[in-house]
This record gives structure tokens, C-alpha cells and sequence, in this order.
């Protein structure tokens, strides 16, 4: 503190609320300072500027206006202006902050996924008074923002998915709890992913379910195929018999991978309890070899040892087939990605820690809703694939 302000000043401009206070100024600035940059772009000249053939436009004062952002309602001075069409000249209107938005998308964000985790108006209010400091919220504006993500999921879900040019599917079913009428019950959420040419992950498509079955999958690869999908090389699946069918009407000739986790804990279910360390060990040993050779090799040993010890383990290790090791015919530094669906477990956690503080959603739509928003707002984030610069080679 400088000597020339004493202690009583200084507790006269600093105070609890500087902080914030000092922070919406700032933005309050940097608001304006973003329009006028913006609206110079579209006029083709500054403030008070002459520019002959160079102007598009006119200014014409200023209107106030109040936006909601993650630190609370902030006032400026909205700038107005006519630009030329033409003959004519119409109003301006800023792509940075649309005409009639009233909130930043974060906000808007928030009061979505409490919405969708089943809070009212009220609730909303209260749990977010910090952040809205008495803006107005009624439930019109929560239809509304519901409405507008519908309509953007009902575009989502039924987007041209040709120029995606997909190499790798992961699909997988999940049991979210939503309330149906007076009970709570689980309900299958079919989720789909794909990895590009260039090894980024992508979610394709996810649909609700009546169960997890071969009508329920044909009808969600049907669509993909219909959407301009092509076909895939691989499909990573987590070991559903109705997938798995699915998968063979549709694509005849697509390569299945049978994950390697829902494996594991298959034959952990056939062993008893004091040799499953045992059987985990052997297990990864096998999966986890250094080349293709060696895990031919450790699966020979792990059959011939565990048909004497435990003959339930083996026969469902045989059962799975060479679907359980179709990785080995892919790029070596792709393996790791290609073993599991472990990629779409993330995703399920994600969802599972945005709505843990539930017993259950609302209803299913709002399951869809709100994984959808997690999605479009990159809460939800997805890195490319390790050993993405062999996928050309292995297509």
C-alpha cells in the first residue's frame, strides 16, 4: 500500500466484493471493446473514420443492454448500426452476441444440467443465485433453452456422416436409472464411436433401447449405414450376442474385436475367488505380449493350464475365439487402443459423475439431452488414438 493512502481509505474502495466488482468492469470493457472491433470489420471503418467506396455502413448510437456471463449480469452499451444490402441497408446485429441472447452459452450450460438432472425453476435459481444475481429466469426461458437443444440433438443424430470416413467402430451398451412413471428403472442407452482416417475419436450416434438386443443394434447400424457411414474395418465390441449379430447382417465382412476387459471379468465369474489373482496374471500375460508370436504362445499355455485347473475358464476363453485377438492383425502401436472399449467407458463416467448426486433422471429423454449436452459443450473431450499415424497403412 502507498503511503499516501491511509488504512480508513483504503477500506473505503477495497472491500469484500472488489474482487468481482473490479471483474465485471473488465468485462464490462472488454464486451464493448470485442463489439467495436466487430462492428469496424462489418463497416469497413473506424469511428468518425472517411473511407469513399470502403464503407459499408452507417452508425447510429447505442442501446443498453444486460448478458448473464459465469460472473453475473453485466450492463454495456450495445453500438447500433445500418449496414448496406444492396440498395437497401438494414439493421446490423452482432455474431459475438446474437440479438435476444440474454446469457453466455456457459451459463446456459449449467441451467441445462440441472434442469436435465431433474431440478425446477426454483431450484435452478437457487442453486445458481450466485451466478445469475437476480437475472430473470423463468421457466419459459428453461423451455425454451430445452427446446433449442432438442432441436439441435434431433440435427445431430440425423447428420450426414460421409465425410467422417471412419476406420474403427467402438460400440457398447450403458444403463442409465430414469424414473418411469412412480418407479425407477434402468434403461439401455446404445452408444456409438468411431475413429477417423486421422486417428481422432468422434461420437456417432446414441439411442435409447427397449433392451440391449439384435433389433435394437440392427436399427442403430442400419441407420449409421444409411447416414453414408461406409464400412468400417474393425468393430470393438464388448462381447453382446445381439451386436454381434447385428453387426454381421449389416456388414458381412467387418472384423470384430471382443474387448479384453469384459473378458477378464467374464472368466474372473467362472473361476473361484482364491485363484482369480492367478488367473488375472496368466490372463495378462497373454493379452499383453510383446508380439503377436508371443501371445499366440501364451494363449496355448494358458488353455493346456487352466483346462486341467479351472475347465469353466478355458471354455470361455474358447469360446471367445479369435475375436479376442483381432488387434494383432492392425499396427502394433494401435493395440493398445484396439483391445477394449474402455474409451467408451470414459464417456459413461463422465456422464456418471455429472449425475451421481441423482437417484435417477427425469425421464429418458432428458438421458439423451443431457449427454448430448456434455457433448456439445467439451465436457465431454476425446483424443485421437495412440499409433494414429498407421491407421492408412492398416486400412
Amino acid at each position: 500500500m502507498s503511503k499516501g493512502i491511509r488504512v480508513e481509505e483504503a477500506a473505503s474502495v477495497y472491500g469484500e466484493d472488489t474482487l468481482e466488482s473490479r471483474a465485471r468492469e473488465w468485462i464490462r470493457g472488454f464486451i464493448e471493446g470485442l463489439l467495436e472491433e466487430e462492428l469496424t470489420l462489418a463497416l469497413g471503418v473506424k469511428r468518425s473514420g472517411r473511407v469513399g467506396d470502403a464503407r459499408r455502413g452507417y452508425r447510429h448510437g447505442v442501446r443498453p443492454r444486460t448478458v448473464t456471463t459465469s460472473l453475473g449480469p453485466t450492463s454495456f452499451s450495445m453500438p447500433r448500426a445500418r449496414v448496406f444490402e444492396g440498395e437497401a441497408a438494414k439493421e446490423w446485429s452482432s455474431e459475438v452476441l446474437p440479438r435476444y441472447q440474454r446469457r453466455t452459452r456457459r451459463v446456459d450450460e449449467a441451467i441445462l444440467g440441472l434442469y436435465l438432472s431433474g431440478a425446477n425453476t426454483r431450484r435452478i435459481k437457487g442453486a445458481l443465485s450466485p451466478l445469475l444475481r437476480g437475472a430473470p429466469l423463468s421457466k419459459d426461458a428453461v423451455s425454451r433453452l430445452v427446446g433449442r437443444l432438442s432441436e439441435d440433438f434431433e440435427a445431430w443424430r440425423c447428420r450426414d456422416l460421409s465425410g467422417e470416413k471412419v476406420v474403427y467402430l467402438f460400440l457398447d451398451g450403458w444403463y442409465p436409472r430414469v424414473r418411469l412413471g412412480k418407479r425407477r428403472a434402468r434403461v439401455p442407452v446404445l452408444v456409438t464411436m468411431g475413429v477417423r482416417q486421422d486417428g481422432s475419436r468422434v461420437v456417432l450416434d446414441f439411442r435409447l433401447a427397449g433392451q440391449e438386443s439384435v433389433a435394437g443394434w440392427r436399427e442403430a447400424i442400419v441407420n449409421l449405414s444409411e447416414r453414408g457411414i461406409g464400412v468400417p474395418k474393425l468393430a470393438v465390441i464388448d462381447g453382446s450376442a445381439g451386436l454381434e449379430k447385428a453387426l454381421g447382417e449389416v456388414w458381412p465382412k467387418i472384423a470384430i474385436q471382443r474387448c479384453t476387459a469384459h473378458k477378464l471379468r467374464n472368466l474372473e465369474g467362472k473361476a473361484p475367488v482364491r485363484m482369480r489373482e492367478e488367473l488375472r496374471e496368466d490372463y495378462r500375460r497373454m493379452i499383453y505380449a510383446e508380439t503377436a508370436a508371443a501371445v499366440e504362445q501364451a494363449r496355448a499355455r494358458f488353455i493346456k493350464k487352466w483346462r486341467l485347473a479351472c475347465p469353466p475358464v478355458a471354455a470361455s476363453l474358447e469360446e471367445a475365439g479369435e475375436e479376442l485377438f483381432s488387434f494383432l492383425k492392425f499396427p502394433k502401436s494401435q493395440w493398445k487402443a484396439l483391445r477394449t472399449t474402455n474409451a467408451l467407458e470414459r464417456i459413461n463416467e463422465e456422464f456418471r459423475r455429472r449425475t451421481k448426486t441423482q437417484a435417477s433422471l427425469p425421464s429418458e429423454s432428458a438421458v439423451l439431452l443431457l449427454l448430448f449436452g456434455l457433448l456439445r459443450s467439451g465436457q465431454i473431450r476425446l483424443r485421437a488414438i495412440d499409433g494414429c499415424h498407421e491407421i492408412k497403412a492398416a486400412a
